[in-house]
């Protein structure tokens, strides 16, 4: 049995030989025959396509290459490509099934940059779908995962009259720490491992990244969400007067002129808000300052957190992680010294299932804005990902008067519709 089988394997090992021999025989500059021009050309397409019948051992190919040769062959307009191609199958067909090892000869002698050309070819008619469908899922996943995320954020803290903003906001933090180690243990994700130098440059940018999430969560306790989202239209003012004094970039006339509008329609419609709560005004005005401050501190840090990564790069879902861990100790520290805690054991709330589906529900939202927010801004560009955060306020505005019941006033309205527009007309005088 032994000897037979390699007996059978030289056997097989000359014919392949003398096959390989007659593909040289074509390929030489006399032989003129069809079988020549086939070699000669040697369509990468065709032969790609026929290669991975016959790895499956599939010797149907030829009767179906025939009938595609015949169509092929009957169509007028049939590119130079397409003559190639029928020429080749053709010969495959005369070939049969007892020269398929010269074919798997030709396969085996067609070159690297040809290959990586039609791959390259491939690739990108297999994109052509996700092309046209990627920013548009992405916007979508967006703008749903953020007017989700305000809408339970203001069902936990006000509907459910829950005051412990800074508990919530560990609990969030939890929910995002524990699903991103799960991710990159399945290898899904990839992160920066968390060095002490790296943890000693980012202390800062966290500390403001915690006060912008308690201060954006006490505000939403007491302000209605179509006035959170009119002022935080502040946040670009504040930030746009940091990029002057601390980057030296100058702005132009236009996005002054939105900035201003913004103001007026702050102004206006803190004026004329039937629920105007002082402390909440005070939380929000306070969440825009630390919000312009997270976002200047995180382009100046940038360089430096890089360059503090064994790697050199820092990417988004990294930021996010080291975000949401390093904020867990600091929110434990100020859960104790402003005896939350006390307040969390005592809350007859969170004896309630419903309460936790929602506030679990904020807290996966939270990280589901992360990562549409990453993949929108790649299959768009900032841009558009600007433009888009400034009209997704205006079904946030919506649903939060609709769902909440807010009492609101003719001006107030039209001022929360002033402001909307000029957010918009913000994000288009930045395109210029």
């Amino acid at each position: 049995m032994a000897s037979s089988g390699v007996a059978g394997a030289v056997t097989m090992s000359v014919e392949f030989r003398s096959e390989c021999d007659d593909i040289e025989e074509a390929k030489s500059p006399n032989n003129t025959s069809v079988a020549a021009v086939a070699v000669k050309n040697a369509d990468a397409s065709v032969y790609k396509i026929i290669h991975g019948y016959l790895k499956q051992k599939n010797t149907s190919i030829i009767r179906v290459a025939t009938n595609v040769a015949r169509k092929a062959a009957s169509n007028k307009y049939t590119t130079n490509l397409t003559h190639r191609s029928v020429i080749s199958l053709f010969v495959l067909d005369s070939w049969g099934k007892r020269k398929m090892n010269r074919l798997l000869c030709v396969l085996s002698r067609l070159s690297r940059k040809t290959s990586d050309v039609f791959d390259s070819l491939l690739q990108q008619q297999q994109s052509k779908w996700g092309n046209k469908t990627g920013p548009l899922l992405s916007g979508i996943s967006y703008c749903i995962a953020s007017c989700s995320m305000i809408l339970l954020n203001k069902v936990v803290l006000s509907s459910y009259n829950f005051s412990a903003g800074i508990s919530l906001m560990l609990y969030q933090n939890l929910i995002s720490v524990v699903i991103l180690l799960a991710l990159e243990l399945f290898r899904v994700i990839s992160t920066e491992k968390l060095t002490w130098k790296l943890i000693k440059v980012w202390i800062p940018v966290n500390l403001i990244f915690i006060g912008m999430l308690v201060s954006g969560m006490y505000s939403l306790r007491y302000i209605n969400v179509a006035m959170v989202t009119i002022l935080k239209n502040m946040t670009n003012i504040i930030t746009a007067i940091g990029e002057v004094y601390i980057f030296k970039k100058g702005q132009n006339k236009k996005v002054w002129a939105a900035l201003c509008l913004m103001i007026v329609s702050a102004v206006c419609g803190g004026i004329t808000d039937i629920s105007f709560h002082l402390v909440g005004y005070t939380w929000q005005i306070l969440n825009c300052f630390l919000t312009a401050g997270y976002s200047l501190t995180l382009r100046r840090l940038m360089d430096t957190a890089k360059q503090s990564t064994k790697s050199g790069s820092l990417n988004e879902v990294s930021m996010v992680l080291l975000n949401n861990a390093i904020s867990i100790p600091f929110a434990l520290i100020l859960i104790v010294v402003f005896n939350e805690w006390e307040y969390v054991y005592q809350a007859e709330v969170i004896r309630e299932p419903m309460f936790w589906v929602v506030a679990t529900a904020s807290g996966l939202l939270g990280l589901a804005i992360s990562f549409s927010s990453v993949w929108f801004l790649h299959q768009t560009g900032p841009t558009t990902y600007s433009l888009v955060g400034s009209l997704n306020k205006i079904p946030i505005s919506v649903a939060g008067i609709l769902l909440f019941n807010v009492p609101v006033s003719v001006e107030n309205f039209f001022s929360v519709v002033f402001g909307l527009f000029a957010g918009i007309f913000f994000a288009k005088a930045k395109m210029s």
